[in-house]
């Protein structure tokens, strides 16, 4: 977008949502509605997988993890687009129709597998069309995700004093969705059939794209194509530059497609795509960069490859902590009888409860000159992560009479990966912009990406140590099964912790490499 655009004086509505401008209502009800689809159909894909489809649970975290890697990874390529061509509005759009189709496609159960013999029979063309959707998924969050948090941004002037305020209000939609959606989706999907949560994550997100489509008119033209990005140019294809567009991301969909159902191609591209950013880093700290800068650059790849230990830990939340609620954990907590992927519910619950503290927290902190480095931050936020999977070894080791797991166990497991992540993941993004030269910083936001979508690469890797034998989905054993979690969580608990301890020893170094920078 041109800088006259943006800048222009723009008439913003102070009364239009709780004194901010109207288009920020838009974006926080899309965004709310998009993560309503996508942690609808979350927590329930493992559960669908392995207990309606029969897959292993080696096949059906294989499946988990390709997809969450993918969509973690899309967005950076859907913002390279929208910067350079197609812009915000339409982007987002695109976004949005691919999201529905998918999120619907998901409510295509087809028949439920069957052994037959020693061998299972699966609906083959309801798989297709599972395929499928999930790739509509992956592409068209790489095209909303990263667009619709840019246009809050362009909803205000650089010195508007609501700007923190506004996103704020937008973080709270995303979590306000994937509170309710977890929850809602949790128990239609598992009480009354997997369709009914799948279609219910598909009517959300229909409702935030209308929401979207309708709200046009409050985003004041800020989220336009930029200027010279000729939509209309003529390509090789012999269409225009926009129609391309949407021809290529249908191409992407089809290779996303295959993608996961060819699971070691996943782990291919991350790891050719990891080592060619490694290798183009190494290439520029020593070529490009002065003292200050090299050393800054170094800090900041520590601290992004640190992530990828904290998000495989967290993000076991989707796959081997559910698969435990669901085999081997009574669910009543506080009087309540919760389903397996309803526990998923409580990261946002306690995001709610404990957000406004640590920013209080910090900002108290800080007045003292107490306030924790960033590095040390990072330590603790991994250290709670591990220490999250301590609990839940504790109540691996004290099952109740029946055999079973106290939820409370896991709602302790939440708590302490909530709070680690309110330590890490609001400083991370601020991290890369103050401590990337400036001429990379985009490459080095990108990597920043990468490393989260290689995380859920990880974090499937690391659930498959506990994969057990099943029978029609249900497991035989209970007692063998929580000798497995538990050795599984014991070993991400000193994962964690050891990682975590390591950077709260480097953090003095650490700090000092980043000359100044806090």
């Amino acid at each position: 977008m041109s800088t006259a655009v943006a800048d222009a004086p723009i008439v913003r509505d102070n009364h239009g949502f709780f004194g901010h401008p109207r288009g920020l209502m838009i974006c926080f009800a899309t965004e709310m509605w998009e993560r309503f689809s996508f942690y609808g159909m979350k927590y329930l894909l493992l559960l669908y997988l392995t207990k309606y489809h029969l897959f292993t649970d080696a096949e059906g975290l294989e499946v988990l993890g390709g997809y969450a890697a993918l969509v973690y990874a899309m967005p950076v390529i859907g913002g390279l687009i929208a910067d350079r061509y197609l812009g915000m509005r339409k982007s987002v759009i695109l976004g949005g129709l691919l999201l529905v189709a998918g999120h619907l496609g998901m409510a295509v159960e087809g028949e439920q597998a069957r052994m037959v013999g020693d061998s299972i029979q699966r609906d083959t063309r309801a798989l297709q069309v599972f395929y499928a959707s999930l790739a509509l998924i992956v592409i068209g969050v790489g095209f909303l995700k990263p667009n619709i948090s840019t246009i809050v941004g362009q909803l205000y002037s650089k010195d508007d004093p609501r700007r923190d305020s506004g996103f704020t209000i937008f973080y709270m939609g995303i979590n306000l969705g994937s509170f309710s959606a977890t929850l809602l989706c949790g128990y239609l999907g598992e009480t009354y059939g997997w369709g009914y949560g799948f279609g219910a994550a598909g009517i959300g997100m229909l409702l935030g794209l209308a929401t979207f489509i309708y709200g046009q008119r409050y985003l004041a033209g800020l989220a336009e194509p930029p200027e010279g990005g000729n939509l209309q140019q003529r390509t090789a294809l012999g269409l225009s530059r926009e129609h391309s567009i949407y021809v290529g991301a249908l191409v992407g969909v089809v290779a996303v497609w295959q993608m996961l159902q060819f699971h070691a191609a996943v782990g291919l591209l991350l790891n050719s795509l990891s080592l060619i950013v490694l290798s183009g880093l190494a290439w520029f700290i020593v070529a490009r960069c002065d003292a200050v800068e090299r050393s800054r650059t170094i800090v900041l790849i520590i601290l992004t490859m640190s992530t990828v230990v904290f998000w495989a830990l967290f993000e076991q939340s989707a796959a081997s902590m559910t698969l435990f609620a669901d085999r081997v954990m009574d669910r009543e907590v506080f009087g309540l009888t919760l389903t397996a992927s309803q526990y998923g519910a409580l990261n946002s619950m306690f995001i709610f409860m404990f957000a406004p503290f640590f920013a209080w927290l910090w900002t108290s902190l800080g007045r003292r000159g107490l306030e924790p480095s960033t590095p040390v931050k990072f330590a603790l936020g991994i250290a709670q992560a591990g220490l999250g999977f301590g609990a839940l070894v504790l109540g691996a080791a004290n099952p109740d009479q029946a055999g079973l797991v106290s939820g409370y166990w896991m709602v302790l497991a939440y708590l302490l990966h909530t709070c680690g992540e309110l330590c890490l993941s609001p400083v991370g993004l601020s991290a890369v912009t103050k401590l990337a030269v400036p001429s990379v910083v985009g490459v080095m936001m990108g990597s920043w990406f990468l490393a989260t979508a290689y995380s859920e690469f990880v974090a499937a890797q690391l659930a498959k140590l506990a994969a057990l034998e099943t029978s029609g989905g249900s497991i035989t054993d209970t007692a063998a099964a929580l000798a497995s979690y538990g050795d599984l969580f014991t070993s991400l608990f000193w994962l964690g912790v050891g990682v975590g301890g390591v950077m709260l020893l480097l953090s003095p170094l650490l700090r000092r490499m980043m000359h100044g920078i806090h």
